[in-house]
């Protein structure tokens, strides 16, 4: 492919007062962009005349500069097509140049510093669909087409609309678009000004941090929970306390033994991460009851609260918060796709002037030009079709999950799910979940260990089987790669 420029040589400065004349600078310049890599072998200069103007050199200048590397072997002409950086050039003075000695590592802030140790590795994040990915939605069963003409259509639109800072605390079609949909799908009574739009969800629970947390202060913390908001959460300064997990959701009356006095509570109703368990009506209100007598705020983390296809899905908490103190993060990594980088935020009413001035001062969002499409994505319909697609095909790929894993060793047991594209399996005591997730890896299939979402160990051992990224075809295909391993097969009793 013809480049339309070649590259940009900001970096060459001449020196008018030198004994050297500006031809012998500019072609020791060009020589050193070349031997030092910054000119990679292959990549197109600019013409004569562009690199004329930008030097401020007589276009003869630069022609002969030129000439002298081209009779040297670094540059070669290609008829028609402009002058490129050889690419058998060799490089001797990059290739003997010693890398620099590591200085002292920066000394990092207080809260970070002790953050980083507590932190939860991200590095399992998975780019690849596949058996069995935990947090990818279906790729392949996404509605490309209409997403590319309305992106198209955007971005042949007006520049000014699309290339701008855009508004504060988010598009406003797109906000409006938000709470129409919290409105219809949730229950949840809310209006496009307590909608805020963020960089995904992490950018979100960074954000109420950094507005509510003081160093020290304790945050109850699902254990085992959401990763992520755990080293969010951390990265702030808070001092996390893992509260257990039963099938009703968070044990409240656990927190309330562990940090009666706690500033922040983090939790996932809908589908509990990992475990997949829906909060009861309950244990909701118990939970709503303890904020409100510590003065505290509840992060409703409603990461894939959409694809609901068991009995009617329990009310968001939000929805039956009166007393103002649920924060509802949601986020379109699940609901469309990761990359996207789109999250929101919704605030009671009470918060939002807190809310708009530190939008207005300091925090910035996803693109104009991203929010605009998913807005359009969005009252066009198609982000309610592909809801209702993605519930049915999530339930026939948690079907066939099902249907495969009866054929898996009785040292293992998947347990029920109702929502979401992940279910957990536990397994029998004494077997090593890492073992059985490095085995599987060997094999090319992906499982996430239950201690890697864990604060504390808890007592039952576990692994995390994604099934959304997966055919059936591809998930019958993992079961019997896992079915023989050495780590399942063992004589052990429940």
């Amino acid at each position: 492919m013809k480049q339309a420029a070649g590259a940009v040589l900001g970096a060459i400065r001449l020196d008018r007062g030198s004994k050297k004349s500006v031809g012998v600078q500019l072609y020791m310049a060009l020589r050193d962009l070349i031997l030092s890599g910054s000119l990679r072998p292959g990549e197109r200069l600019p013409a004569t005349r562009i690199l004329a103007r930008e030097a401020g050199v007589s276009r003869t200048t630069v022609i002969d500069a030129m000439d002298r590397l081209m009779a040297e072997g670094m540059l070669v002409s290609r008829v028609g097509a402009g002058t490129y950086v050889s690419e058998t050039l060799d490089h001797p003075t990059a290739q003997a140049s010693a890398p620099p000695a590591p200085g002292p590592r920066p000394r990092l802030s207080y809260a970070i510093n002790h953050a980083e140790k507590a932190y939860a590795k991200r590095t399992w994040l998975p780019h690849r669909a596949g058996a069995f990915v935990s947090a990818l939605p279906a790729f392949d069963a996404f509605p490309m087409g209409h997403w590319a003409r309305i992106s198209a259509r955007h971005l042949r639109g007006d520049r000014g609309h699309i290339m701008g800072y855009g508004q504060p605390k988010g598009l406003e079609a797109l906000r409006h678009a938000i709470a129409a949909h919290l409105n219809a799908l949730k229950g949840i009574k809310c209006h496009a000004g307590q909608i805020f739009v963020t960089s995904g969800a992490q950018h979100a629970f960074s954000l109420i941090a950094q507005l509510f947390l003081n160093p020290g202060d304790r945050v109850w913390m699902e254990n085992p929970g959401a990763s992520g908001a755990r080293n969010a959460l951390l990265s702030e300064g808070a001092e996390l306390v893992p509260v257990p997990v039963d099938a009703q959701g968070i044990v409240v009356a656990e927190g309330l033994a562990r940090a009666p006095h706690f500033r922040l509570a983090f939790v996932t109703p809908s589908h509990q991460q990992p475990l997949g368990h829906v909060m009861s009506l309950q244990r909701r209100l118990d939970l709503l009851k303890a904020a409100d007598e510590a003065q505290a705020l509840i992060i409703e983390d409603d990461y894939d609260g959409e694809f609901h296809y068991g009995s009617a899905p329990q009310p968001a908490l939000r929805g039956i918060d009166a007393s103002g103190r649920v924060l509802y993060v949601g986020t379109f990594s699940k609901t469309l796709f990761p990359a996207l980088r789109l999250g929101f935020l919704l605030v009671p009413e009470r918060m939002v002037a807190t809310f708009d001035a530190a939008f207005e001062s300091w925090v910035s969002g996803p693109p104009t030009a991203t929010q605009a499409i998913v807005a359009d994505f969005m009252d066009e319909g198609h982000f309610a079709a592909h809801i209702r697609l993605m519930r049915r095909l999530y339930k026939a790929r948690y079907a066939a999950l099902i249907e495969a894993a009866r054929t898996l060793p009785d040292t293992i047991r998947l347990q029920d799910t109702t929502s979401g594209f992940h279910t957990p399996a536990f397994l029998a005591p004494g077997i090593d979940e890492r073992e059985v997730v490095a085995q599987a890896a060997e094999r090319g299939v992906t499982l996430a260990p239950l201690s890697r979402y864990c604060l504390e160990p808890i007592a039952q051992s576990g692994l995390v089987f994604g099934f959304g990224s997966a055919t059936p075809e591809e998930i019958r295909a993992g079961v019997d790669l896992i079915r023989d391993l050495p780590a399942l097969r063992q004589e052990l009793v429940w």
